[in-house]
């Protein structure tokens, strides 16, 4: 479970909810018409924006913003070490029987032990790299869709619910609640844009990217290896996809 988005999302909510209570009575910021012209209004909008298989994996992909596990690219770093190493002191063709647990990188140690020239390899891994990276970007478009719908939905709420009140104003006591109940509507587009929709587009992207980043090193892993480079100066370039404080030291020890 990522952490930072369930406080954040605790946070957010917790401050909106304090304010309320601090302020007034939870129950007249419920109103069920807002609630159904918001919520369904935005998932009527998505609908028609998207087709129906992208909807139907909405919460699949909502939920990668609470659930993932985010690459590591030291550990990355070090298993391609490893494996380098490995086709120093054997061959790269040993590469094939090794033991990689991620999909991409056994793809790539694949190609190479294949004696697939660098080109080729780099070619097919940078392909799976644009179509995740284009998986990805949908999943944070619909969410960033979504962010614009709900305020706009909002609006029109407000607006129904003003049309109701100015029909109906020689009822002067009932102007003030039902003005009230129409800003219900904006209220809750807002929080659903600006707790949710938009928070999650963005982690979303964060992730996408740290993901073509472990990629990336991969690839230039992978070549370094079936360029025959000694393994010290492969994980040496790597590094430089890190940031210089997770950086190893060289102490100049190694095999040349």
């Amino acid at each position: 479970m990522d952490i930072a988005t369930v406080i954040g999302l605790v946070l957010a909510f917790g401050a909106i909810i304090g304010s309320i209570l601090v302020g007034g009575d939870i129950t007249a910021f419920i109103d069920i018409p807002s609630v159904i012209v918001v919520i369904f209004g935005m998932i009527g909008a998505t609908f028609v924006k998207w087709p129906l298989e992208v909807v139907k994996g909405l919460v699949g992909i909502g939920m990668k913003a609470l659930f993932f596990t985010p690459a590591d690219p030291k550990e990355t770093i070090d298993e391609i070490g490893n494996l380098a190493e490995t086709a120093r002191r054997e061959s790269v063709f040993a590469l094939e029987k090794q033991p990689i647990d991620d999909p991409f990188m056994k793809k790539a140690m694949t190609l190479a032990a294949d004696n697939r020239p660098p080109e080729v390899i780099s070619s097919i891994l940078q392909l799976e790299i644009d179509a995740m990276e284009e998986r990805h970007r949908v999943g944070a478009d619909v969410f960033s869709g979504m962010a614009e719908d709900g305020p706009a939905f909002g609006m029109i709420g407000t607006l129904i619910g003003l049309v109701i009140m100015l029909g109906n104003l020689s009822d002067q006591a009932a102007i003030g609640p039902a003005m009230a109940v129409a800003l219900l509507t904006t209220f809750y587009g807002a929080v659903i844009a600006n707790a949710i929709c938009n928070p999650f587009k963005n982690k979303l992207q964060y992730r996408s990217k740290a993901e073509i980043t472990k990629m990336s090193i991969v690839i230039a892993g992978t070549l370094g290896i079936v360029a025959g480079e000694n393994p010290r100066l492969i994980k040496e370039k790597l590094n430089s996809f890190l940031p210089p404080a997770q950086r190893e030291v060289d102490d100049g020890g190694g095999e040349e």
